[in-house]
């Protein structure tokens, strides 16, 4: 018996063609502002960490590429119970990573590499549950690009560097993930 449903291949159809389309203008359309200032921060900050402006592009767009379908998943409601509570977990996870950001960015030479880098290696494990039967090993991948990327000891500590020189994206960063949690968005 062959089983075929319009409603899954729309879905899919959605997900493969967002994919495709993860540049500045459709990410205004799935993003708000503040979240798209975030993200062009990041950026800047792997372009210069990295001194490859098409590495820093990759990570960025690989990120909106999850975001985006996670977000087709999730309005097409293709998530169990289970899956439900792992995405609870992932955002109360990414909640506490925001105020942890902030905190280490507001009050000075409290910034430690290795609890940040914890709690976005938890993030990215969380997410890879979430995702596992959902999304094929590809976007897996771009999950763990992402996820390691900003989790390396390395950038974290030049970030958060008070003398360094990504003291304005950090400032502009904890700015956005400020207003974030103060809308009740993260």
């Amino acid at each position: 018996m062959e089983s075929f449903s319009s409603k899954d291949m729309a879905m899919q159809a959605q997900k493969k063609i967002l994919s495709h389309m993860a540049n500045k203008s459709v990410v205004h359309m799935f993003i708000d502002d503040t979240s798209s200032e975030i993200l062009d921060e990041l950026y800047r900050v792997s372009k210069e960490y990295s001194g490859n402006r098409s590495e820093a592009q990759k990570v960025v767009k690989d990120l909106i590429k999850i975001a985006v379908k996670i977000g087709v998943l999730f309005r097409h409601n293709r998530f169990s119970p289970e899956e439900l509570s792992l995405a609870q977990d992932f955002k109360k996870k990414l909640h506490q990573g925001a105020m942890t950001a902030i905190s280490f960015y507001e009050v000075e030479f409290t910034f430690d590499k290795t609890v940040m880098s914890e709690i976005l290696t938890g993030c990215r494990d969380l997410l890879l549950k979430l995702v596992v039967s959902h999304l094929k090993p590809k976007s897996h991948g771009r999950i763990n690009h992402v996820f390691n990327h900003y989790s390396d000891p390395e950038l974290l500590t030049q970030l958060y560097n008070p003398d360094g020189p990504f003291k304005p994206n950090l400032t502009k960063i904890c700015t956005g993930l400020n207003r974030l949690l103060e809308e009740g968005t993260l």
